[in-house]
Parts: structure tokens; C-alpha cells; sequence
């Protein structure tokens, strides 16, 4: 294994975020930078947070024909049966699935949860939904998941972890362009059904700091807790807290995350695309090295103050043996600013090298037999 060691300037940290929220992930989009971790990978009662499943597996459903927007879906008595935040839905009713969409997003409606899970149950049950559910967390890397039901309301075993929620947030914003500027809107008033649930509750709309979605969420067992997103400029930041006491407390926790993630942290480039990096030895090829660089644009955060270089290390296992294709991968960078996570980024060959002709290979076998007969025999224990 070989490595070289590169000086690449990178910041000292900046001082790590000290949370109320109980759990709490915090992640740069923009370069996967995770910022933040707090029991993170604890599975909790998401409470309305889990709506973001329901809504992830209905825009699927709309995108792949299964529903279309205008469809109209009846309603149950088991989804009419629901308390809490409601569309105040009935069993005389059809609803089409895109005022049901805001119904959830907008109102966090438990009623219009069910009316799109037993549509898209395979045996037409909430409960046969909430293991679809399970099921395609599962698919999207949500290890920490496991869903009893459509909408999050309490109930033994419906639970999830702050990072599984960062991760369904950032699918949802990746996957789903169309659907995505759904979150951000402020107000919903169904049908003039219900007048003191038609503002959407995230406290960070429209305070002028980025903020366009996700979902809140509140029981007494899971306490006030936020999946928010802000991008500012081009860096996006997923976050996500729970446990916090009280709304208030919810939306000052919240501002102050976001306004954390931006100012204390910046991106830089730290080496753009077809940048040699260093170079790696080869082992009977036509040249005796090959270069090694930088198949993307290498972009990550770094926190704004301070100065102090970051050693970081290319490391590859050589020499490497020809012939080498160009853009083959061949090493790694590596480098870990401190109290930021470790960054692997793959380096490749910078050009094609072809195996050497006949006295290459001679040349080659002579230095390693006077290597050896210089080294002489291992010293017998």
C-alpha cells in the first residue's frame, strides 16, 4: 500500500452546534457533509414526520400512472375516523389525490393519509399500506424504519430515526422536483372545511432565510420536532430535530440550525476535475508512472474560521500493474477535518499505459533479482 501525503489548506472546524432537540441529524446536500449527529440513529416516534412516507410513496404512485392528480378517492370510515389535524374528510366525499397531497402536506391531514394508503394498499388496509411502507424504506437504505401506520399517529412500533428522516427528505427534494414546491406553500383551506388548520406549520417559511419545506410533527410521547430544508445560494441543508418542549422552542432551534449551517461553514473546491494529484508507480508498463487525478470536481465544506492545513493522504496499492486504461480507478483521497467526517474521494488514471515491450519486462525482472540478491536471504527465527 502506498500513499503520499498533500497539504490541501483546509480550515480548522468550527464550534459544534449544542442542540436542546433530544435527537437530531443535520447534513449539507450540496456535498454530503454531515454537520451534525445526535441519537441520531435512534428509532423514535416520528410523528407527523412520517407523513414524508406517505407522500414519497404517493408520488411514485402518481409519477409510475398508478393515480393521477385529478383522480378522485373515496373516503372510509376508518379514515374519517381520525383525530388530531384533519382535512375534516367524510364518507359522502371524493377527494382528488392533488387536494389530498396538500391536505398532507399543508394541513397534516391523518384523514387524507388513509384515503391514499388504502388506495394504494395491496389488500386496501392502512395496515397492509404501513407494510409497504416498511418495505420501501427499506429499498431507499432506511435501516432504522418500521411503519404501523400511514400518517404517524401513536401507535406501538411506528418508528423511525432522524437520519432515515434526512434521508427520506433528501429523495424526496432529489427524486421529485415537480411535487417539491408543494412544501413550501403556506396555506391550504379545503373546501372551507377547516378554518384553524389551513397554514402549513413549518415557522420557517417565509422568514427570508431559504426555507422551503419539509414536515413537522408533534405527539406528546415524541415532543415538537422538524425535517426542514433551506438552500441558499448552491448549498441546500437537510435538517432534522425532535424532542423539543415546545413550538416556539421548535422554530428558535430551527433558524438557529439553519443559520449555524450557513454562515459557520463554506464550500471550496478543492480540486477540479483532470487535476493531478499525485502519481503511482507501474509495474511492466510502457512508462514507469501514471498520473492520478481528480474525475469530478472534489467540492467539500469547510468551516470559516481558522487556517490550519489538513494533511491528506492519495493511497493506492503499488505499483500498479499494466496496462492501465485511462479514467481507470486507482487510488483514493483521503483526508479527515477535525470533528467533520472522513472524506474518501476516488482518483483515477490520468492516461492509458500499455504494457511494456520485451525489454521493459527484462529490464524490469534484472532490477528485482539484483534487489533481491542485494537484500540477501531472510534471516531464519
Amino acid at each position: 500500500m502506498a500513499a503520499a501525503a498533500l497539504a490541501l489548506g483546509l480550515a480548522l472546524p468550527a464550534a459544534a452546534f449544542d442542540t436542546r432537540a433530544t435527537s437530531a441529524f443535520v447534513m449539507d446536500q450540496t456535498t454530503g457533509t454531515v454537520l451534525l449527529s445526535k441519537n441520531a440513529e435512534e428509532p423514535l416516534p416520528p410523528a407527523s414526520m412520517s407523513k414524508l412516507m406517505t407522500l414519497y410513496m404517493t408520488f411514485e404512485a402518481v409519477r409510475d400512472g398508478r393515480l393521477n392528480l385529478d383522480e378522485r378517492l373515496p373516503v372510509s370510515e376508518h379514515a374519517m375516523s381520525f383525530g388530531g389535524s384533519t382535512m375534516f374528510l367524510d364518507t359522502t366525499d371524493r377527494v382528488s389525490v392533488e387536494d389530498l397531497l396538500r391536505g398532507m402536506i399543508v394541513m397534516s391531514g391523518n384523514d387524507a393519509c388513509v384515503v391514499v394508503a388504502e388506495a394504494l394498499s395491496p389488500d386496501g388496509t392502512e395496515a397492509g399500506f404501513a407494510r409497504m411502507m416498511t418495505e420501501r424504506a427499506r429499498s431507499l437504505g432506511m435501516e432504522n424504519s418500521t411503519f404501523m401506520n400511514a400518517s404517524g399517529w401513536p401507535q406501538a412500533g411506528h418508528r423511525m430515526s432522524m437520519r432515515d428522516l434526512a434521508i427520506l427528505a433528501d429523495r424526496l427534494i432529489t427524486d421529485f422536483p415537480e411535487f417539491y414546491p408543494l412544501f413550501n406553500e403556506a396555506e391550504f383551506a379545503f373546501d372551507g372545511r377547516a378554518p384553524q388548520n389551513t397554514r402549513n406549520r413549518n415557522p420557517l417559511l417565509g422568514l427570508g432565510i431559504g426555507a422551503d419545506g419539509l414536515k413537522t410533527g408533534h405527539t406528546q410521547e415524541a415532543g415538537f420536532g422538524l425535517v426542514g430544508s433551506a438552500k441558499q445560494g448552491e448549498r441546500r441543508v437537510i435538517f432534522v430535530i425532535s424532542g423539543i418542549d415546545t413550538a416556539r422552542q421548535r422554530a428558535e432551534e430551527a433558524e438557529a440550525i439553519v443559520n449555524w449551517s450557513f454562515r459557520q461553514f463554506t464550500q471550496r473546491d478543492l480540486a477540479q476535475a483532470g487535476t493531478q494529484l499525485a502519481q503511482a508507480e507501474v509495474w511492466m508498463g510502457a512508462e514507469p508512472t501514471v498520473g492520478l487525478v481528480a474525475a469530478e470536481t472534489i467540492s467539500t465544506l469547510i468551516p470559516v474560521m481558522g487556517a490550519d492545513a489538513v494533511e491528506a493522504e492519495v493511497i493506492y496499492r503499488g505499483p500498479i500493474q499494466a496496462p492501465i486504461e485511462a479514467g481507470q480507478v486507482l487510488a483514493e483521497l483521503v483526508f479527515t477535518p477535525q470533528d467533520l467526517p472522513q472524506v474518501r474521494v476516488p482518483l483515477v488514471a490520468e492516461r492509458s499505459i500499455p504494457r511494456g515491450g520485451f525489454m521493459v519486462r527484462v529490464t524490469t525482472a534484472a532490477n528485482v533479482l539484483l534487489r533481491q540478491i542485494a537484500e540477501g536471504p531472510e534471516t531464519a527465527m
